[in-house]
């Protein structure tokens, strides 16, 4: 593919992947057009030499893998991808339910670091998980997307506030509670988020007889798009860390390689990764001792293999580049980024990023890297959080953007070309 289809590719990936639900179901889609064979955690797995599998986790993480076609699996290792599958967002409360003068709104949590600010005025669409008792008693679950806008937090009028442009410091509990329409009449007291819910799941031609729960989070509808005079930038939403998902997976679809490969995407990687399906929970570690005994062997895999853990890096900022260590301040297009910390905020070392490099010389491609200023702290990833708990090797790298946890990000297109072109050099390769 040129670099215009991936791009295009790279468009509906993230189009479809509204949530991190939605996010697996696309890549097990794809996954599945590919060969790919699913295998439930809770069956007995037969694996092949060379067979290609994938399982998933909540709906919301997935782990795919490539067995190795000729060598002992404890001899080849896997070449690891890691990324994640959640973005910062604004996520639907149990009881949402809110009526302000005539306004229908729904409360909402704020799910990770968001940057709240451009939330405001924009227009914005629901998708995630409704879980239901259909006609039969039983408990099923179905995942839903409105697809059209159907809410919009309205900003305050300067009018009303002239210190706006000063800074306004933005209370997540009052002022960023999204309206989807106006109170008709009768409807003050009996607005029911749960019933509406229900009505579509029906409307879509699913048994529901009633909503028990759900898990919905609110996004922008507008499409992604390339940016500048000669279309160097890509700009949409959840690209941290969708950008890494879809690169990997490209890397996993479409290498020629014989050797053990494997591509895993945890959810709550923006919450601390701590759940059953999170890079601190036990996802990973239990998908491997399946493939492997536990023991002399599985010690011997993990000795072989390495992980690139991917999430994207802060590119230079041309208005705000005094927020950078000189000598570290990533450029959009000009390589994908190894990211450095000596208190281990992120897993490279110097073994990791010379590999990397020299997969990149492969590739023919450049790479940057980042710091953070010493006199600024630094965010960190799954790479340490998986390196700690298997003792993979590691290393943390990551596309350049601006505007990291906004709900509109931007990237640089050549970077997207150059990272599959440089992972795919990763999972060829016969030692790591």
């Amino acid at each position: 593919m040129n670099k215009q289809q991936i791009i295009e590719q790279l468009g509906s990936f993230i189009k479809a992947a509204a949530t991190p639900y939605h996010c697996v179901e696309k890549m097990s889609s794809m996954l599945a057009q590919s060969g790919f064979v699913y295998l439930n955690e809770r069956d007995h797995w037969q694996l092949e030499k060379g067979g290609k599998y994938y399982t998933t986790r909540n709906g919301s993480s997935i782990v795919a893998w490539q067995m190795p076609v000729e060598r002992a699996v404890e001899d080849s290792g896997f070449r690891m991808i890691g990324a994640h599958t959640d973005s910062p967002c604004l996520k639907v409360k149990p009881n949402p339910e809110i009526i302000s003068n005539g306004y229908l709104q729904l409360g909402v949590q704020i799910y990770g670091g968001a940057l709240l600010s451009p939330w405001f005025d924009r227009d914005l669409s629901l998708a995630g998980r409704v879980s239901f008792r259909a006609s039969n008693g039983g408990i099923n679950s179905s995942l839903i997307n409105f697809e059209k806008a159907i809410a919009i937090v309205p900003s305050l009028a300067i009018h009303l506030n002239r210190e706006a442009n000063n800074g306004v410091k933005i209370n997540p509990q009052t002022m960023v509670t999204p309206v989807i329409g106006q109170a008709s009449d009768g409807e003050e007291q009996g607005f029911n988020f749960r019933e509406m819910l229900a009505q579509k799941l029906i409307d879509e031609g699913i048994d529901c007889e009633e909503v028990l729960d759900f898990d919905l989070s609110f996004y922008d509808v507008q499409a992604p798009a390339t940016v500048g005079l000669k279309d160097e930038f890509f700009a949409s939403a959840r690209l941290d860390n969708l950008l890494s998902c879809f690169m990997g997976l490209q890397s996993l679809l479409t290498a020629d390689s014989e050797e053990g490969v494997l591509l895993v995407c945890n959810d709550h990687e923006e919450v601390g990764s701590m759940s059953a399906e999170g890079a601190q929970g036990p996802m990973l570690e239990q998908v491997l001792a399946r493939l492997c005994d536990q023991g002399d062997r599985q010690t011997r895999m993990i000795a072989n293999s390495m992980l690139i853990s991917a999430d994207n890096a802060h590119g230079i900022h041309p208005n705000f580049s005094d927020k950078h260590d000189a000598k570290h301040g990533p450029i959009l297009n000009a390589g994908p980024v190894i990211k450095v910390n000596a208190n281990q905020r992120y897993a490279t070392n110097d073994i990791t990023s010379a590999m990397f490099k020299e997969f990149a010389r492969k590739a023919g491609a450049k790479v940057q890297t980042f710091v953070v200023r010493s006199d600024m702290g630094c965010g960190s990833t799954i790479g340490p959080i998986t390196a700690s708990q298997l003792g993979v090797k590691t290393i943390d790298i990551g596309a350049p953007q601006f505007a990291m946890h906004s709900i509109r990000e931007l990237a640089g297109c050549d970077d997207v070309v150059k990272t599959i072109d440089i992972l795919k050099c990763f999972v060829q390769q016969k030692n790591v």
